[in-house]
């Protein structure tokens, strides 16, 4: 059985999944959260960018990969802590299965430091999101491939 603890790390917890999850949503659930801990990896430790063409496709790929090029030595330290409050199944069909996943992302225990070691944290880089993020199937693997913000420091953790 899936938990928000057995999905949580050291550096990334989950406070909430929805209940009753079906076999589907459950493996999407699994699919968003291995996305955004391997995202979430790349920005605590500034490596791993290769990783992310396994878990995201599309638009969010490409922003990936352009922040990664764009990070000039930056690294977050801290603890992401989300909620996960939805997991729908938009489309299942052979061609081309969606999904989005609606959560709350807190970043109020992340701090971003310059390569220098300097804490170059913004207000608004301590910001709660609520997202919603589209998950599509490539070759039977879920994959993060639109990321819309809906609102800023309105959804609760």
């Amino acid at each position: 059985m899936v938990t928000a603890e057995s999905l949580s790390t050291d550096r990334y917890t989950v406070t909430s999944i929805p209940e009753d999850l079906d076999e589907q949503q459950t493996e999407i659930l699994k699919a968003f959260v291995n996305y955004d801990q391997v995202t979430w990896n790349i920005w605590f430790t500034g490596t791993g960018v290769e990783n992310a063409q396994a878990v995201a496709t599309g638009d969010v790929l490409a922003t990936i990969t352009e922040n990664f090029e764009n990070l000039n030595g930056k690294t977050d330290q801290g603890t992401v802590r989300i909620a996960i409050s939805e997991v729908a199944v938009v489309t299942l069909d052979t061609s081309q299965s969606t999904a989005e996943v609606r959560v709350c992302e807190d970043l109020s225990g992340i701090t971003t430091y310059d390569a220098s070691g300097q804490d170059i944290s913004t207000n608004e880089s301590h910001s709660r999101y609520d997202i919603l993020v589209t998950m599509t199937s490539e070759d039977n693997i879920w994959k993060s491939s639109v990321e819309k913000t809906l609102s800023t420091n309105e959804c609760v953790v």
